[in-house]
């Protein structure tokens, strides 16, 4: 590789990396070409970017990186190397979950998720079960609206429970001035006899 096609193979890799929130390096090495491209179009349809890299140019690509100190990956950059570049922090972790069900690899080497760094394919597991941010939303959601349709539903039922005491109500009310109508006049002569006197 001349010196150019390194700068531009460096540009590449830091492209893919600027502003990655989830950056995986996993090893595909043992993969045949079937399974290799199997394993691209899977990642493909799960929005992730797979790009097999040099390990000195992703290095050299990620010290170049502002903001991120990816120092800590550099010790697990042996080998085949396999950049992937996803929105959802687990799903990396889920596709080599998933493909490792019928083959050895390919192995986490390691990953940078949500700030924090993970090195070494004993963390897998973790990463998997890693809430996207996407379900953490939906969860956070879905935590807020349960008391909100609580009330909802009380304010629903409670005009239910008044209409009824009403109408429970209504009918002992036309009986009560039914009741008193003769008493009234009852009580109105009484009245008049001592205003006659």
């Amino acid at each position: 590789m001349t010196k150019d096609q390194k700068v531009v193979a460096i540009q590449e890799i830091k492209d893919l990396l600027q502003d990655a929130k989830v950056v995986y390096v996993a090893d595909l090495e043992g993969l045949n070409a079937a399974k290799s491209s199997d394993f691209r179009r899977q990642a493909f349809k799960q929005n992730i970017k797979v790009k097999v890299v040099k390990n000195t140019l992703l290095q050299k690509a990620m010290e170049q990186i502002e903001g991120v100190d990816y120092s800590e990956m550099f010790q697990s950059f042996k080998g085949n190397s396999a950049l992937m570049i996803s929105e959802t922090a687990n799903a990396p972790a889920k596709l080599i979950q998933g493909f490792r069900k019928k083959e050895e690899k390919p192995a986490l080497k390691s990953a940078f998720v949500q700030e924090t760094f993970y090195v070494g394919d004993n963390n897998l597991d973790m990463l998997a079960n890693i809430k996207s941010r996407e379900e953490m939303i939906g969860e956070i959601i879905g935590l807020l609206q349960s008391p909100i349709q609580r009330v909802v539903s009380a304010l629903q039922n409670k005009p239910e429970t008044v209409e009824a005491k009403a109408e429970e109500a209504a009918p002992a009310v036309e009986e009560t001035p039914a009741a008193e109508a003769p008493e009234a006049p009852a009580a109105e002569s009484t009245d008049e006899t001592p205003a006659a006197e």
